[in-house]
């Protein structure tokens, strides 16, 4: 569809050409044809673009360069003329592919700037709320649920900053992990401590052999976490399940969520795509990148299983070494 707009561009401008040619100057109509290169460098950028250029100057050639009809050019002056029509509707299209992409950019960035603004301001905005509840006249049970809730919502907002930091570093590759031995129980017994009281509803099911791997602990307790937490918020109740299988160790973390849809398989695992939890709540959408980047750089991959069912489970792999003595 792209390649028959982009020669109709080139057809319309061609007529224009032949309805101006009694009246103005054959060589000065040339360009008009970059009315057919600009919309096409700025809709599809220089992939089509430098085609349609190439295009139109053949047509031009063609049509309305005397001798007419051919490819043969008579007049020197064609020739420079040709020459700079080419040129200068390369150069153009170059410009507007770049502006092209810069708005694209800027879109791009506005959009994460608002989205972590927004999740920034929620917990600072819980957190002034209830310091200031509790400086009134409440209870002792009441001012002991207000600092609760004071102390979840800063460790919210200490997750949220450690996952933007996270992100920083594995984009900017300064991410290199500190490899060591490690049982697969105690790298899962971590993640759960740190996920919390919600880890009480993750039921953890470990193979009787006990297994290893060589991975960063903080890395990989950092991805299994985000991956523990995103399940928690699709659904009440979590399975994480870890088995050997032809020389790695697979994890499947498993909920009973409204799982994912085929068209946002891959897209979820990209920075800033938010999904829905159970109580209609949207994450800052940073958690699957940090944890696919954080398993990448440890060896190991990250991938969403087919749905069979309701839920959605997430599986990650990781070479399988012996244990530590």
């Amino acid at each position: 569809m792209r390649v028959v707009l982009s020669l109709g561009a080139v057809a319309l401008v061609s007529l224009g050409v032949h309805a101006l040619e009694p009246v103005a100057p054959v060589l000065s109509l040339g360009v008009l044809y970059l009315f057919a290169v600009l919309p096409v460098a700025a809709l599809w950028g220089l992939r089509y673009a430098v085609p349609v250029s190439v295009v139109s100057m053949l047509a031009f050639n063609w049509f309305f360069l005397p001798p007419t009809h051919t490819f043969q050019l008579r007049d020197s002056e064609n020739w420079v003329a040709l020459a700079v029509y080419l040129v200068t509707a390369v150069s153009v299209s170059a410009l507007a592919t770049r502006q092209r992409r810069l708005a694209r950019e800027d879109a791009a960035k506005t959009a994460v700037l608002r989205s972590v603004s927004h999740d920034l301001r929620s917990p600072i905005t819980a957190i002034l709320t209830a310091s200031e509840v509790a400086r009134g006249d409440v209870s002792t049970a009441e001012r002991d649920e207000l600092l609760d809730s004071i102390r979840l919502q800063a460790q919210r907002l200490d997750r949220l900053v450690a996952n933007l930091l996270d992100l920083s570093r594995l984009e900017a590759g300064a991410a290199a992990p500190e490899l060591e031995v490690w049982p697969v129980d105690s790298l899962v017994a971590r993640a759960l401590d740190a996920v919390g009281p919600g880890g009480a509803a993750v039921d953890v099911s470990l193979p009787d052999d006990p297994l290893a791997v060589r991975v960063d602990a903080a890395q990989l307790e950092r991805a299994l976490v985000n991956l523990l937490e995103n399940a928690l918020k699709a659904s009440p109740s979590v399975r994480l399940d870890v088995a050997p299988r032809n020389g790695d160790v697979v994890f499947r973390v498993a909920d009973e969520g409204p799982g994912v849809a085929v068209e946002e398989r891959e897209v979820i695992f990209g920075p800033f795509a938010r999904g829905a939890g159970t109580n209609g709540s949207r994450g800052a959408g940073l958690g699957l990148a940090i944890a696919r980047g954080f398993l990448e750089v440890n060896g190991g991959r990250l991938w969403l299983e087919p749905a069979k069912g309701r839920g959605a489970t997430f599986a990650f792999s990781l070479p399988s070494v012996e244990g530590p003595a």
